[in-house]
């Protein structure tokens, strides 16, 4: 298969990644690689033609690596994507829930579904991957182990459904992020909402956000987003990530940008995409 036809995802087969690569990529081959790192590089190499990268989760919060990773990498948003998250317990095939006295999985995967395992009775423990937990135990085959993991990873691995939907919330989903190695970015003329997402940095003054952001006020543009985040260690350098709504071409919002970069610093555009219709059954 040619690299028009790969999408690359971090994970392991069964991952959730890989899972909402089949869901909305199905013509494409979903294409795993062990780090975020990883994934970045072979889309940007041309080895793989889209990326499929997890970015927030309801109740996690957000992916911290891949705001890191995006600025600079040569890599465009071109699309959002959200998968509701359903959480499956999964045991060797003679064990029982009384059996398991510890769960393994990914770090996020843990913290979503920490109350359930609580009431269970089950230790948490981490592992780098979701589905990778569930193909380690179908080596080791410990009966008091079980993994948490996308139900297709019983399948995939030969493991035993314990318990379905132990997420504790059960309106939990993950926003990912769409990646092409695109040279600019692309406006998608077709689109009724859009969203545009930058990072930008500001000096180390008083009032440096405020007035990077007073244009985006006074212009009305919807914030949708904005977080910070320290890069290259240096606590006196800080960066934001923001996503408003509208197009950079739309009059406002090219005033507000225009403002940005008087009193911001190193402004980089990431994408410009459309909004996916599952935030208007959000009420967003």
């Amino acid at each position: 298969m040619t690299a028009s036809q790969k999408i690359a995802y971090q994970g392991e087969p069964g991952a959730f990644s890989h899972q909402a690569c089949r869901r909305w990529f199905p013509d494409y081959e979903p294409t795993a690689f062990p780090s975020f790192e990883a994934a970045f590089a072979a889309v940007e190499a041309g080895e793989c033609a889209l990326g499929m990268i997890p970015v927030e989760n309801a109740l996690a919060g957000r992916v911290a690596d891949v705001h890191h990773l995006l600025p600079h990498s040569g890599l465009k948003i071109i699309g959002e994507r959200f998968l509701p998250i359903e959480m499956t317990l999964m045991g060797t095939p003679d064990a029982e829930l009384s059996d398991i006295k510890v769960a393994f999985s990914h770090t996020m995967a843990l913290m979503q579904c920490r109350n359930s395992l609580n009431a269970l009775g089950i230790r948490p423990e981490i592992y780098h991957d979701t589905a990778g937990a569930a193909r380690r135990l179908s080596e080791t085959k410990e009966r008091d182990r079980a993994a948490i993991a996308p139900e297709i990873a019983a399948e995939l691995y030969g493991l035993k459904i314990l318990r379905r939907n132990l997420e504790d919330a059960h309106n939990n989903t993950t926003r990912f992020l769409v990646l092409s190695a695109q040279a600019e970015v692309s406006d998608p003329v077709d689109a009724e909402r859009v969203l545009t997402s930058f990072v930008f940095g500001v000096r180390n003054i008083p009032a440096a956000l405020y007035k990077a952001l007073g244009g985006f006020a006074t212009s009305g543009i919807n914030m949708i987003r904005l977080e910070s985040y320290i890069r290259d260690g240096i606590f006196a350098s800080t960066f934001f990530y923001a996503e408003v709504e509208g197009r950079p071409s739309d009059r406002l919002l090219k005033l507000a940008f225009e403002e940005l970069a008087f009193f911001a610093e190193e402004v980089e555009l990431l994408g410009v995409y459309a909004m996916d219709p599952f935030r208007a059954s959000q009420g967003v």
